[in-house]
């Protein structure tokens, strides 16, 4: 599955409606192969937020208290099929934009809201500045040149 085969006007994100829970549904945006994949599939590309392998799972799947896996799981579904920096950046703000709905839709005291939104720009700018080598590991096994550019 190459990503570069399903942009659209808003890249490679193409929205869908999400149902986080079976109370609150936040529309996120995601490749639709995403929700169609089997969950086999999804539990072997996607490990929640925080990069795979570590001994300790030292990111947390929640916000204060608000359950963000769906984000994570798609970022990583778009990193796992990502092929350019283009597609890293695309995934990253996706990341954000889901986690802004999310946080929008779920939290209803302003104080709590703005403490979340801050977070959340964290976990963004952890993705952008730190998220290449998870972006690009096992992209390059065939030893073919890598697109990389700015």
């Amino acid at each position: 599955m190459n990503l570069h085969g399903l942009k659209s006007a808003y890249g490679f994100v193409n929205k869908v409606l999400a149902f986080t829970d079976y109370v609150d549904p936040v529309e996120l945006y995601a490749p639709f192969e995403y929700w169609g994949a089997p969950d086999e599939l999804k539990i072997q590309i996607c490990n929640g937020c925080g990069a795979a392998g570590w001994k300790y799972d030292v990111v947390p799947d929640n916000i204060l208290g608000l359950n963000i896996t769906t984000c994570c799981h798609i970022h990583d579904w778009m990193y796992h099929y990502g092929t350019d920096n283009e597609d890293k950046e695309e995934a990253d703000r996706a990341m954000l934009n889901n986690l802004v709905r999310t946080i929008n839709a779920k939290t209803r005291w302003a104080w709590l809201k703005r403490k979340r939104l801050a977070i959340a720009r964290e976990y963004y700018e952890a993705v952008k500045l730190a998220g290449g080598p998870a972006f690009w590991s096992g992209k390059n096994k065939n030893g073919t040149e890598m697109k990389v550019g700015y």
